[in-house]
Formats: structure tokens, C-alpha cells, sequence
């Protein structure tokens, strides 16, 4: 018997299952993301503190740049990556930056202290208590967007677009960019600190994975996708779109947007070029998006179906084109996590998981 624990942590929510491999029971909860509530945190009045690691921006950079506006905020060099991994953008927005030995002292002093964590170990004892599981894992497996640390003069853009299709043209299956904490590329800078504090939950191996290729991986195994050779998924989530046309479980293409920026016009174009092989990288950042990869052209006409899945799905719901709405594992909502689940499935060589 292995019990597996995956953490989608997005934007808007935080999506976790729970996976008994021998009964194949589980269990699933959306919550809050932790962007929501460290960014009510970091909103709060008086001199602050910041320390931890990077997790995901937003909210929280905007709340801290906020705060420092009319209060001291001082922050470790490794929480300052969650706002900018050039020092001297995170001090132009107010923020003294400096070593943990002086964040210890104020902290010492009594100034507030906030810390930086994607993985809150207490508010995942929680979860797991309310779903009634056992606190002790196999393995955790977590995903989130990482567009890693580009060099300078790089955008993270271009930087993150390079990362993944380089990744893809040596291995198309989404399933590959999934990482053994240890096996992390340093650049994945938020990946490589999730890895470390899930390190700490009662786990025998922890693995992380980008979330727009867990939920490509996840909407694929959608029951109306894996009935099709040649299929195109999307997964529209709070604050980022993924978009990706697949052949036999293999990416052919694929697409990353803001969904803020995307409209059921704007689909109607972009998704035949996408499948059509038309679209291109400096297309997409032209238009707000944050890039495109093609590494084969699968023709539009020729998809078998097109699955939408995502909190934000709704936006397809004008589009003219053939699109349906997915539950890959019988959830919409558990895209990430479901991919998360067959990326260790596959890597474990474990068998077939039904997820109907």
C-alpha cells in the first residue's frame, strides 16, 4: 500500500489529493492558495520582518510594497526572490533587504514577522484532518509556476519558454518535467524551495513539477481525451491559461496566457494556429501572452476533441469552436493534481490508474 499526497498550488486556490495506490481510494479539497493568505498578512500596519523563501508573487508583492510605503520592511535575500530576483527592483519598491542574522535581531526586538512559504506544514495537518487521511506519505507531490531565473537581460518570459522547450524537445511527454527534490535544476528557484519544505512533512520522497505541464498531463487523461489520437486540452485557471495540442500523450504544441488577457474571440483565433502550426513565441508575447512552443504541426481539423478544464473555463463557453468541458478523475478541478498523480504513476511504473 502507498498513500500519495499532491498540492496544486495556483493563484486562486490550492487543489490537493489524497491516493490509496492499493484501494484506489481518495480524497480531494480546494482551498484557499497560499498567495491569499500571507498577502492578508503582509497587508497588516506597522514595521515588518519578512523571511522564508520564494513563493508566488502577486498579491503578495503588491501588499508589501504597499506596507513599505508607510512602515519599514525588512526582507532575507531568499524571501526577496518572490518579488524579484534582481535586488534592486525589490529595494525600488520600499523593501530594505537584508541577512538573517540582522532579521533575527529585529524579530528578537519584537517587530512582526511574516514568512514566505507556498508549503505550510500546520495548514497541511489541517487539510489532511478534515479529509480524515493518514499524516505520513509516500511520496508528496506538488506543482506550481516557476519561470525560473532567467541571466540578465533575459526576460522570464523568454527565459521560462526556453527552459520548457528545451525540456520537451528532448522528451515530448509532459510526465518528464517531473523532479526528484534532488533532481530539481537550480534555476527553478520556487520548485527548489517548495522541494525543501515539503521535505519537512512526514514523507519518505517528495517530487515537484511545473503546474501548466501537470495540467496539460492532467486534462490529457480527461475520459474524452484518451478516447482520441490527436487532441488539444486547455486548462483555464485564475490567473494563468494553458493551452496544448497532444499526439498519442505526446505535446505537439503548446501555448501559455494570462487568462485576464484572453477573451472567447481571442480563442477563436489562437487555438486553429496553435494546432495548424502557425503560431509563434514572438506572436504570443506580441499579444500579451506568455509564449508558444511548436514541435510539430497536428492540423486543427484533424483533433479528435478539444477539452477545457479549469475554475475559468467558463471563458470558452462563446467561443465558436467545438470545445467541451473536461473532469479528468471525475474533477474539474483536479487537473494539476491528477497530472501530478500520473507523472509519479509513470515514474514509479506503477500500474494503470482508471481516472474516470
Amino acid at each position: 500500500m502507498a498513500h500519495f499526497l499532491m498540492i496544486d498550488i495556483g493563484a486562486g486556490t490550492m487543489d490537493v489529493l489524497w491516493y490509496d495506490s492499493e484501494t484506489g481510494r481518495n480524497f480531494k479539497a480546494v482551498v484557499r492558495s497560499p498567495v491569499w493568505w500571507v498577502a492578508e498578512q503582509a497587508a497588516g500596519a506597522g514595521d515588518l520582518v519578512v523571511t522564508g523563501g520564494e513563493m508566488g508573487g502577486g498579491s503578495v508583492t503588491g501588499a508589501l510594497a504597499a506596507r513599505a510605503r508607510n512602515h519599514r520592511v525588512s526582507i532575507t535575500p531568499e524571501a526577496a526572490h518572490t518579488l524579484n530576483h534582481d535586488p534592486q527592483k525589490v529595494t525600488a519598491l520600499g523593501l530594505e533587504i537584508v541577512d538573517r542574522p540582522t532579521a533575527d535581531r529585529l524579530i528578537a526586538a519584537g517587530v512582526s514577522a511574516l514568512t514566505l512559504a507556498d508549503i505550510d506544514l500546520p495548514h497541511i495537518r489541517r487539510i489532511a484532518d478534515a479529509l480524515d487521511i493518514p499524516f505520513a506519505f509516500d511520496a508528496v507531490v506538488v506543482c506550481a509556476q516557476d519561470h525560473g531565473m532567467p541571466p540578465a537581460g533575459e526576460s522570464h518570459l523568454d527565459y521560462r519558454h526556453r527552459c520548457h522547450a528545451a525540456a520537451l524537445d528532448a522528451d515530448p511527454s509532459p510526465a518528464a518535467l517531473l523532479y526528484r527534490s534532488d533532481e530539481v535544476p537550480e534555476t527553478f528557484n520556487r520548485l527548489r524551495t517548495i522541494a525543501a519544505d515539503a521535505a519537512r512533512l512526514p514523507t519518505k520522497a517528495v517530487y515537484v513539477m511545473d503546474s501548466g505541464m501537470a495540467a496539460i498531463l492532467g486534462a490529457s487523461l480527461d475520459p474524452w481525451a484518451v478516447a482520441n489520437r490527436d487532441i488539444m486540452v486547455l486548462d483555464i485557471a485564475t490567473s494563468h491559461t494553458v493551452a496544448a495540442t497532444l499526439r498519442r500523450g505526446e505535446v505537439a504544441a503548446y501555448l501559455e496566457y494570462h487568462t485576464r488577457d484572453l477573451t472567447a474571440e481571442r480563442l477563436d483565433t489562437l487555438l486553429p494556429a496553435l494546432a495548424d502550426g502557425r503560431l509563434t513565441h514572438a506572436e504570443v508575447l506580441a499579444g500579451g501572452g506568455h509564449g508558444a512552443y511548436t514541435r510539430r504541426r497536428v492540423g486543427f481539423n484533424g483533433l479528435g476533441v478539444i477539452v477545457a478544464t479549469g475554475p475559468r473555463r467558463a471563458l470558452v463557453r462563446d467561443t465558436t469552436l467545438p470545445i467541451i468541458y473536461g473532469a479528468p478523475f471525475g474533477d474539474n478541478m483536479m487537473t494539476g493534481t491528477t497530472g501530478l498523480l500520473e507523472a509519479l504513476r509513470r515514474r514509479l511504473a506503477l500500474a494503470p490508474i482508471d481516472y474516470i
